[in-house]
């Protein structure tokens, strides 16, 4: 059977072999880390050990708090956020924007960065700014130091989603609350963390991690996660110069580049095929055996029309017509060169 080519790794990357062996060591040493005997106290050790890992991997000095993942991360820092407000830009992922009504977000410029210019009037003391650092559809980066700067002079916090980003870039410095998914970088479906530089940023609530995450913490995940953060990642030059091919390719075939004038991680690139739909398109891959999105993992299976894209300015007919390619650590060459011939051969009406 031929096998297929993946190519939809901001949605989900398969485990990293380190990542697997090190949950089953963790699993073989399993009890309830909050068990005051001994198999509990050697659990407890082992996740802590976890704990300080991800935090060196990630060169971050504040608290790490184990979480189900970055939806429930993001959840728990604006929900039980201590601030007065909060504002968001409006090309985050629904799970933000699911917390923050239509009034309370930020613009952003055609080439998706947040347009803070009216920060005076809306950034009040207090405020938590929530800004994605990689945009999940279209690989852009936000200037998380300007960013940062502007919330901070005006006596705001910073939340950053890095679910995208860690691991790939280094985190963002001015940030003072950051949402991590093990499953994005090769570590485990079910787990990721807040990092918080101060829990005064929040409410505890009971329970474990602290008392700001209830629920007994899952300390193989925890070692599959700290593994994956700690892997290599000298694929992401052959990522990014795959990626840069594939931008020239398409453009020249009669393509659009999704943002292809601003900064964007090197994993991700979006794709519009004028005149063919995103649905049509992910049908004609799938037969031929390669995997691509449309939009968010979140509402690809819906085929929504992108609401990062409609706040980009794309009219809903071009947006219709984007898809998503990401590129992970067991990406080939061959496997970007038949992703570029099938859709070359899908934009000119050929087989």
């Amino acid at each position: 059977m031929k096998s297929r080519i993946y190519l939809d790794h901001a949605a989900t990357t398969p485990l990293l072999e380190c990542a697997r062996a090190a949950m089953l060591d963790g699993f073989a040493a399993w009890a309830n880390p909050s068990s005051p005997h001994a198999a509990g106290r050697e659990a407890r050790a082992l996740l802590e050990d976890a704990r300080t890992r991800i935090a060196a991997a990630l060169d971050w000095d504040g608290q790490v708090i184990f979480t189900s993942g970055a939806s429930e991360a993001l959840l728990i820092a604006i929900d039980r956020s201590t601030r007065s407000g909060v504002l968001a830009g409006a090309t985050e992922h629904d799970a933000v924007l699911r917390h923050v009504p239509a009034s309370q977000r930020l613009d952003v410029e055609a080439g998706g960065h947040v347009v803070l210019m009216d920060g005076p009037a809306r950034l009040l003391p207090g405020t938590l700014v929530a800004v994605q650092h990689v945009n999940s559809e279209t690989g852009v980066i936000q200037p998380l130091d300007a960013i940062a700067e502007l919330v901070h002079a005006a006596g705001g916090h910073l939340l950053v989603d890095c679910s995208q980003s860690a691991g790939k870039l280094p985190l963002p410095r001015g940030a003072d609350m950051i949402a991590l998914s093990a499953h994005k970088l090769g570590g485990p479906i079910g787990i990721g963390a807040l990092l918080v530089r101060d829990l005064g940023l929040l409410r505890p609530t009971g329970g474990q991690e602290q008392g700001y995450r209830a629920g007994t913490e899952v300390m193989p995940l925890a070692r599959g996660f700290a593994a994956a953060l700690e892997a290599p990642r000298d694929w992401l030059a052959d990522a990014a110069d795959w990626r840069a091919g594939l931008d020239r390719a398409i453009v020249k075939a009669g393509g659009e580049v999704v943002a292809g004038g601003v900064p964007r991680l090197a994993t991700i690139g979006s794709y519009r095929m004028p005149d063919v739909s995103a649905q049509a398109q992910l049908i004609r891959f799938d037969m031929a055996g390669i995997a691509v999105s449309a939009g968010s993992a979140c509402s690809s299976g819906s085929l929504r029309t992108s609401h990062v894209l409609a706040a980009m300015g794309w009219s809903e007919s071009a947006a219709s017509q984007v898809i998503r390619v990401s590129i992970g650590h067991d990406t080939k060459a061959a496997d970007v060169d038949a992703f570029l011939a099938q859709w070359q051969a899908m934009a000119t009406g050929t087989r």
